[in-house]
């Protein structure tokens, strides 16, 4: 008898055990395939709460579910950067409802499991950064939703098969760094309609590039090559790509020249780096001609002493020599012109120096533009260099001639602080005529470097576009360095989206920060390719993009950080020469910098480059589509690590987010610019690369922002 109710309670316990393995739903148990399938992890506590006596895996950590038929199904599987080695093992196959599958950053070894694309609702698979190897598995494209696959920094080798055009849907396709091999597939091309994004770059690639990929017309961002083993003529059909796509073909063996057509004018010397064989722009290495002959060959060239077969000797040294009398008689007009303009009081003359300001010259001077700039502008300007060299107190110098005010009257008007920095205390001063300027003081130093000071001020002043604060004036006195610019009337970017207090203070549509993004988009544009000196901003940020009533951007302090240097010294701690500003003085509050800065930008001792802008401008975009600053966790993001903004938003689009999930929450309501939305968003993720040779340059990134809307 006690040995059958011994009996009876083992059957019962273990019954009652049973009950509880068997109770957890069998997605469940596919993701503890998982669990026996990493190696004993450093981090104990990431599979802690993986706990088999639960009835469904929904609350385990790294996994999302959604409710199906009244069934919570697992759809995401998100371990990326927990460290764990591991297999991935074939069960993951049977999670008929799985959509993202994230597990870059780890140790994962072995091969792909042909299993696992038996999850036919994979739309997302992110496995780059690991030991993962073997071949491309053709079968991958039998998931029919596959949108975004990175499969890259593995060890992946072989071929890839002529099945990838099976992918139709895909968007994103990142195989770089890794060792596939033999010639990419030709013919496939043609079938991927929905690819924004493809980078083979750093494998063992060779052969020709396929004519077929100019007719990627989704494709955005880089089409990057680089670093393979890639050969032959650049084809020209890569002219048909979007304009807004960049180039990256470093590292190759390609040869002849470079077409000239269609995307091709948009791209810029790194683009094709390191071909030895590779000639024409951009490239600073002109290609030969067969039909013009070869230079050393004296056959090759016309002989111009053949009879009837060219000009003489004697002939050319005369029409050479009646050219250059002609030049010489058209100087002597010219001149004669000048000189009887500049005597002439009814005249214009296009030297005159009276108050500062002086009259505006009539329609004879007003020659047609040199590079942008109007020619007697730049004989003023030169002029006023010339002149300021010679000036051992600088005192009020115009910049602007059609800007007249005198200094007594910039001393007497009452000044109001608008914001003090590292780069000086801001005022806003109205002149006697009603109309306000702003004057930013700059410190007491560098009275031996005036003339430094003074070129680096006319660089300045040369800069005139519809999307820059104009400089109009400054001011130089051993105890006192003043700029005077355009007043912008409506606060900055910064108080826009979030507010003197951290709030909004104003609603900004959609058409409104797409103008913004628009207008300041075409003023980095025209700095980096049109300025003078084609300025490096250094600095660009939210609280430096000023907005007038209309909404309109206007780029500032470009440059300031060069005049900083050079009078050396604290603008902050400097006496005051306009009289009662210190009474309205409260320091404004400081970005944190580093957010905007690009990556390379944080090592000691880094040069700025155009390419720090974009980066900066990307960051910015991004803030002006979710919202949100920088630096979204509480602490903010190291100054060694990618803005907190960038990798969030990096990671919504990894993981397939809804775009409302990402969107500022204040744009929801405007349903029709989704797709403007969408196409800005990759704009600004083509901007914020962590590799400064992939992202475009700002008159690509202008060119594309007018396309939208």
């Amino acid at each position: 008898m006690m040995k059958k109710t011994l009996l009876f309670l083992l059957f019962i316990f273990h019954f009652h055990v049973s009950c509880k393995v068997l109770a957890l739903s069998p997605d469940g148990l596919s993701l503890l395939s998982l669990k026996s399938a990493v190696d004993q992890s450093p981090d104990s506590s990431i599979f802690s709460d993986w706990n088999e006596n639960d009835s469904t895996p929904c609350r385990w950590s790294g996994i999302s579910c959604m409710n199906v038929s009244g069934d919570s199904r697992v759809v995401g599987i998100a371990l990326s950067g927990k460290n764990l080695h591991g297999y991935i093992p074939s069960e993951l196959g049977s999670l008929v409802y799985l959509r993202r599958l994230n597990l870059h950053n780890n140790n994962f070894y072995g091969s792909i499991p042909e299993q696992l694309f038996n999850a036919t609702s994979l739309h997302s698979l992110f496995l780059y950064s690991n030991n993962l190897s073997g071949p491309f598995p053709p079968s991958i494209c039998n998931i029919p939703r596959l949108q975004n696959l990175d499969l890259s920094n593995n060890s992946f080798a072989g071929p890839i098969p002529d099945e990838l055009k099976n992918c139709k849907q895909l968007q994103r396709l990142i195989l770089a760094r890794n060792q596939f091999e033999g010639e990419i597939p030709s013919g496939v091309w043609s079938e991927m309609d929905n690819l924004h994004q493809l980078d083979l770059s750093s494998n063992d690639f060779s052969g020709p590039i396929p004519e077929d990929l100019g007719e990627l017309t989704t494709l955005s961002g880089t089409l990057n090559l680089s670093f393979n083993h890639l050969s032959g003529k650049i084809p020209k059909t890569l002219g048909d790509l979007p304009v807004t796509v960049s180039f990256d073909l470093r590292s190759n063996n390609l040869s002849g020249s470079i077409p000239q057509t269609g995307s091709f004018a948009n791209q810029g010397p790194t683009a094709f780096l390191n071909n030895p064989k590779l000639c024409g722009f951009p490239l600073q290495k002109s290609c030969g001609s067969s039909e013009r002959g070869s230079p050393g060959n004296p056959a090759s060239r016309p002989s111009y002493n053949a009879p009837g077969k060219g000009l003489g000797a004697g002939l050319i040294i005369l029409i050479s020599a009646a050219d250059a009398a002609g030049v010489a008689f058209i100087g002597l007009v010219i001149v004669y012109i000048y000189w009887r303009s500049k005597d002439n009081p009814n005249g214009c003359s296009c030297t005159s120096k009276g108050k500062l300001g002086g009259n505006q010259k009539n329609d004879l001077c007003n020659f047609p533009c040199m590079n942008g700039h109007d020619k007697n502008e730049e004989s003023e300007m030169e002029e006023q260099e010339n002149s300021d060299g010679n000036r051992e107190e600088g005192g009020l110098v115009a910049i602007d001639k059609g800007f007249t005010f005198e200094l007594d009257e910039l001393l007497r008007a009452s000044a109001y602080v608008l914001g003090k920095s590292g780069l000086g205390i801001v005022y806003k001063v109205v002149l006697g005529n009603g109309i306000p300027v702003a004057v930013r003081r700059l410190g007491e130093g560098g009275e031996q470097r005036y003339k430094e000071f003074a070129a680096e001020v006319q660089a300045i002043g040369r800069v005139k576009h519809p999307n820059i604060v104009k400089l109009r004036a400054y001011y130089w006195a051993p105890d006192e360095k003043l700029l005077i610019s355009d007043f912008i009337s409506n606060g900055n970017l910064a108080s826009a989206l979030r507010g003197r207090n951290g709030q909004p203070s104003s609603t900004l549509s959609w058409s409104t920060r797409l103008r913004i993004g628009k207008g300041t988009a075409r003023g980095l544009a025209y700095l980096h390719e049109c300025s003078p000196r084609k300025f490096v901003h250094g600095d660009i940020k939210p609280s430096n993009i000023l907005l007038d009533n209309e909404f309109r951007p206007h780029i500032s302090d470009f440059g300031l950080n060069r005049l900083i240097t050079i009078t050396g010294n604290n603008p902050s701690s400097s006496g005051g020469l306009i009289g009662g500003a210190f009474s309205y003085l409260k320091s404004a509050p400081t970005d944190r910098n580093n957010n905007y800065c690009a990556p390379e930008a944080r090592a000691p001792g880094a040069r700025p480059t155009q390419k720090w802008d974009v980066y900066s401008f990307g960051v910015m975009v991004l803030e002006l589509l979710t919202g949100k600053p920088p630096e979204l966790s509480p602490n903010g993001s190291s100054s060694l690590e990618i803005p907190d903004l960038v990798r969030w938003v990096r990671q919504g689009f990894e993981e397939a987010k809804p775009l409302s999930d990402l969107v500022d929450p204040s744009l929801l309501q405007e349903v029709h610019a989704k797709k403007e939305v969408l196409a800005v968003f990759h704009v600004a993720l083509a901007c914020t690369e962590s590799d400064p040779e992939v992202r475009p340059r700002m008159k690509t990134v202008s060119e594309s922002f007018d396309r939208i809307g």
